[in-house]
């Protein structure tokens, strides 16, 4: 799970979009994709500016997603919103992707190889980063072999830089980042998958190990993995015990096709996975065990989200236990609505208990 939906804002897009969007603008294109750094303005101003157009905004997170839904206005019946795990197929003759030098370098691979692959033959692709000094970009698409024409920005401080490749050729290798992570639970081995952009990618995570090591759940259980990231956790419990019930779900599209692919490689037929952005999940209010990694990022907010998930879907009596490094804003805030809250710190990270009151 990411970043919650918050009240529609017309904002303004970030500078690598707003700088992708004004080069895009000076290229033909009916037949056009758009990632985004944020609620996917660029989408929107090319839907608006050619209605005749027909224009896929990208989002590999549900949350942005429904931000930028809310926020378009108008809706340009031209315009659709996908949120997957892979960039919906083309072929297109424009693709717009913004990045940010902050972003994972694998991703960023992923998302460029994605565009040119589903480009049409002399489609073009605009790119555009935070980073006026930028050559990683240019770098990369330059070792596509495809002629780069880079776009710089205007005024005495630039703060991105662009880039226009047109496609003439298809890629003569197309990269699997995919990966494939076999772990230890109890006495078995379980094989996890993982992909740029999921938590975490080709490792399982330090959190995630110390939940599993702290769970133990009696026959019939039902059990909650929120945010599961590449499912790590659901996969170990679930494979404990055929008379679990497990269920994971995330708000990133790519986690939860990790998550389903990892349940049907370890033939797990008691878990269950889902694509969810507001905590929604099935028979709330009967679940025995929540199980949650949250990010820290985000002042808490998304902790907060994940906590009230449980709550939600927790019976009376029900356990959440929660792995944290900074377990602070969990101590102050827990008791406010929930009783019994503990901590235990193993190796660095701190386990907090909490359960729903009757």
């Amino acid at each position: 799970m990411s970043t919650p939906s918050t009240p529609a804002v017309h904002l303004p897009p970030r500078p690598a979009e707003a700088h992708a969007l004004e080069v895009a603008r000076s290229l033909p294109g009916s037949r056009i994709v758009c990632s985004t750094a944020g609620r996917a303005q660029a989408a929107h101003a090319l839907a608006l500016e050619r209605p005749d157009a027909a224009v896929t905004a990208w989002f590999l997170d549900l949350h942005p997603l429904e931000s930028a839904r809310d926020s378009w206005a108008p809706h340009p019946a031209n315009l659709r919103a996908e949120c997957t795990a892979d960039m919906p197929p083309g072929p297109y003759d424009l693709a717009v992707v913004p990045l940010a030098k902050s972003g994972e370098a694998e991703l960023s691979r992923d998302i460029l190889q994605a565009a040119l692959v589903n480009l049409a033959v002399g489609g073009r692709l605009v790119v555009a980063i935070d980073n006026p000094r930028d050559t990683w970009l240019h770098g990369q698409l330059a070792d596509t072999g495809e002629t780069v024409r880079v776009r710089t920005a205007e005024g005495p401080k630039p703060s991105t830089v662009a880039y226009v490749v047109e496609k003439t050729h298809e890629p003569a290798k197309v990269r699997d980042f995919s990966c494939e992570v076999v772990f230890r639970d109890r006495d078995r081995l379980l094989t996890a998958v993982t992909r740029p952009g999921v938590f975490a990618h080709r490792r399982i995570d330090p959190g995630a190990r110390h939940l599993l090591n702290a769970v133990d759940v009696a026959p019939e259980t039902s059990v909650l993995d929120i945010g599961c990231g590449s499912g790590c956790v659901a996969l170990g419990i679930a494979a404990r015990d055929s008379s679990l019930r497990v269920h994971a779900f995330d708000s990133a599209a790519r986690a939860v096709e990790c998550t389903r692919r990892a349940v049907e490689m370890n033939g797990l037929t008691n878990a269950t996975v889902a694509l969810e952005a507001r905590g929604r999940v099935p028979d709330p209010g009967s679940w025995d065990l929540a199980l949650a990694n949250p990010p820290y990022y985000s002042d808490f907010r998304l902790a907060e989200l994940f906590v009230e998930s449980a709550r939600l879907a927790l019976a009376p009596g029900g356990t959440l236990l929660v792995v944290t490094k900074q377990p602070t804003w969990y101590l102050e805030n827990l008791p406010r609505m929930w009783t019994n809250v503990a901590r235990e710190e193993v190796k660095g990270y701190h386990l907090v208990e909490a359960v729903r009151p009757g």
